[in-house]
């Protein structure tokens, strides 16, 4: 059968660092392998870049189409999407899947949509291929909730989770047309890898670990080492929580070092508690790559803030992980998260946290109840009329304490502090000395756009337009 899988625009890019990254759809080339696996054409497309929706159906001509959903912001735009393709292809099957899909899937039951992926793609896709190949009836296929005629109902879950090295490394031949466009901060193009999936942790504000019951998944040593070998020179792993197993991260540098895979630069993501107590692991790891970057969610500059989250990390931890990191020539990217329910003294706390360690190289985003979190269940009264394009981590979602003009003067002022602001410590031209002439083009226009976030009259207009709204 012919398979279109379609990676949507986001639709609201105006705020946060979504220039600096736009990284390829992992999942969805996972699909595409286990789906050429079964003999199926497969193709994948971006609509992040041209050509448009439009363009792809009349060139696939697609009896099955499945549309990713990552981000509570895109549930508009993927329900958008799935009508277009419904009104070009009536008879076409259309199923949704990705992160926020299983984790709410409710502003998915649209008419337009068939099927809603509830577990992992790359083992419930093939499955309902199957069932739709030999002219079966959708509702077998597991882990699927299904438009009905009486309703949206849910077939059984899958009876186990599958073991990673079960699941075919990704096809990204299937996305080589767009590849030039994958980046991260200074470097691109650039390959996303995942090593493993899930996370033990209980994050009030974080969905991961709710969706795979606080399991974490690992994929072998040597299919890890296959993913790098067979990538470019420049990686994001996608793993939430880099590191967790340290004997394996110990074996898995070990392997990469003995097959001779070394990088020009290296992105993971972890938590502070674990750099703090297992220094020996970035000792181990850090020759890999000529520059290797970790994120780090620093959350709040505060014992009090991070306990109210259910962090299960403290301040020492995070400073701790700094040290240490910095002392092995690690580059250090964080973010901080910002309550709408500060008041002026807890700015002031973290602009002094951030000088006094140097972390101006963080992000600063809204702290906000995404679907599928302990913070949506209990923030429910409070979002009566949001938007789901405005969650973006960087929309005011309801009436901060300090009052919205106030508040955004203060949230514009903590960017001002931040490495973006070309008026600040680094200038347009010490971003411009970091890259290759050829990307000066990308790195002026990404600063660029990155400015408005230093612009409180920016967010504010923003604001007053969606209480508009929400008053209509």
């Amino acid at each position: 059968m012919k398979v279109l899988l379609l990676r949507p625009h986001p639709g609201n890019e105006q705020f946060g660092l979504g220039p600096f990254f736009r990284v390829e759809p992992l999942g969805l080339e996972y699909i595409g392998a286990a789906l050429l696996a079964q003999g199926h054409s497969v193709t994948i497309a971006d609509l992040r870049f041209r050509p448009k929706v439009a363009t792809w159906l009349r060139r696939v001509r697609p009896g099955v189409v499945g549309i990713s959903c990552l981000h509570a912001l895109e549930y508009d735009r993927v329900v958008k999407t799935a009508r277009e393709v419904r009104r070009a292809l009536p008879e076409s099957f259309i199923f949704v899947g990705g992160h926020a899909a299983m984790a709410c899937c409710e502003p998915l039951e649209d008419d337009a949509i068939d099927a809603i992926c509830m577990d992992d793609g790359e083992e419930v896709v093939p499955a309902l291929m199957d069932i739709l190949q030999k002219g079966g009836t959708p509702g077998r296929a597991p882990a699927l909730r299904i438009r009905t005629k009486e309703g949206w109902i849910n077939t059984p879950p899958l009876v186990e989770r599958t073991s990673l090295d079960l699941v075919p490394l990704p096809a990204r031949n299937l996305v080589d047309r767009h590849r030039s466009g994958y980046h991260c901060l200074l470097f691109k193009p650039v390959w996303l890898i995942e090593t493993a999936r899930g996370c033990p942790f209980r994050c009030s504000f974080c969905s991961v670990w709710q969706l795979y019951g606080r399991s974490y998944r690992e994929r072998s040593i040597a299919a890890v080492v296959e993913d790098f070998a067979t990538t470019g020179d420049s990686i994001f792993v996608a793993d939430d929580l880099f590191w967790n197993n340290p004997p394996r991260s110990l074996e898995l540098a070990e392997a990469l070092k003995k097959g001779g895979v070394y990088k020009r630069w290296i992105l993971v993501q972890t938590r502070t508690d674990i750099i703090s107590r297992r220094p020996g692991l970035l000792e181990a790891w850090r020759p890999l790559a000529k520059d290797f970057d970790i994120f780090l969610g620093f959350e709040f500059a505060s014992d009090k803030g991070l306990a109210g989250i259910a962090k299960d990390a403290g301040i020492r931890e995070s400073l701790k992980a700094v040290r240490t990191a910095r002392s092995l020539g690690y580059g250090i990217n964080g973010n901080f998260l910002i309550d709408p329910d500060w008041a002026e003294d807890d700015f002031r706390e973290l602009w002094d946290f951030v000088a006094e360690h140097g972390l101006q190289r963080s992000g600063f985003t809204l702290l906000t109840p995404l679907p599928g979190t302990e913070l949506y269940r209990k923030s429910a009264d409070r979002l009566a009329g949001a938007e789901w394009s405005d969650f973006d981590m960087h929309h005011l979602l309801w009436e901060p304490k300090l009052g919205a003009k106030r508040f955004l003067e203060l949230y514009a002022e903590t960017w001002r502090r931040s490495i973006l602001n070309t008026s600040g410590d680094k200038s347009l031209l010490d971003w411009i000395r970091q890259v290759r002439p050829s990307q000066i083009p990308y790195i002026i226009r990404v600063l660029w756009r990155t400015q408005k976030m230093m612009k409180p009259g920016t967010y504010l207009s923003e604001y007053r337009k969606n209480c508009k709204k929400s008053q209509a």
